[in-house]
């Protein structure tokens, strides 16, 4: 995949690049394999808005992507690399032995015709779903699973990559993309390989437009607002926070600030925090 960029005709398209898209082999979507996609606008059960700057955006279909992995010992051919408008890394059509076809995240490197396979004796290629204990060391891995059973949480983005650096035990020690340290139980599957896609961290989209149409809305800084809609607010021209560091909209302290729960279960399984 590579990475292509206008000519600066206009202010928009001075900074905007875009994929070349030279990676995908299928223009439209399996029909069974995909579904209605409701667009929340950022709000939840009652209709009250707990995500701000989200609504609008292009109408997507969701493709429907196997993240279990669990057709276990069935070989299947990869029969096109598709356009997922759900995420940024590209999606693998498999054509299983038996005729069931599903979708899962296509592995940097893999074609089509590549015959990939799921399972506890699957050899070590890329695209290969084995459960953790399985995957030699040093191996980098995608599709995490966080609960045997449950399906890839974890390194799912375009060119993410986990690596299996110990094992002892029931668990298996992973660094992850954000450099963090942790342990996952050696039952869970992973697949082996980077994800595909990786330039797209080098995409700029360049104008406002492009945000809008991912379903992105403005976000205004609160140093702009008055001082009854956020922390930062009013003061002739431009003025200081006015507390002891930056706020939420909400009075909590922001930037830096740990939100995580410490008494949260899954504590004892980090090794090493992220940076």
């Amino acid at each position: 995949m590579g990475i292509r960029t206008y000519r600066p005709y206009t202010p928009g398209t001075r900074q905007a690049s875009v994929s070349d898209f030279a990676d995908i082999t299928k223009r439209k979507p399996e029909k069974s394999l995909t579904t209605y996609k409701h667009n929340k606008k950022g709000r939840n059960n009652r209709g009250v808005i707990t995500s701000r700057h989200r609504g609008g955006g292009h109408k997507r279909l969701y493709r429907i992507v196997d993240f279990k992995r669990d057709k276990q010992g069935i070989p299947a051919k990869v029969a096109a690399i598709e356009y997922d408008p759900n995420r940024n890394a590209r999606i693998a059509l498999l054509f299983y032995q038996d005729g069931e076809k599903r979708y899962i995240l296509a592995p940097a490197g893999i074609t089509v015709g590549t015959e990939v396979i799921s399972g506890e004796d699957s050899p070590f290629e890329v695209g290969n779903a084995l459960p953790l204990y399985k995957i030699p060391l040093g191996t980098e891995v995608h599709n995490v699973e966080l609960v045997a059973g449950k399906g890839g949480q974890m390194v799912r983005a375009a060119g993410a990559a986990a690596q299996v650096v110990a094992k002892e035990g029931d668990y298996v020690t992973l660094r992850l993309p954000s450099k963090e340290v942790r342990m996952v139980r050696k039952e869970c599957y992973a697949t082996i390989g980077r994800v595909g896609n990786i330039e797209a961290r080098n995409i700029k989209l360049g104008k406002a437009g492009r945000t809008r149409h991912l379903g992105r809305r403005p976000h205004v800084r609160g140093s702009v607002m008055n001082p009854v809609d956020h922390p930062h607010g009013g003061g002739e021209g431009r003025a200081p926070v006015g507390r002891s560091g930056p706020m939420t909209p909400w009075g909590k302290p922001a930037l830096g600030a740990k939100t995580r729960n410490k008494k949260k279960a899954s504590s004892r399984l980090i090794v090493r925090r992220r940076r």
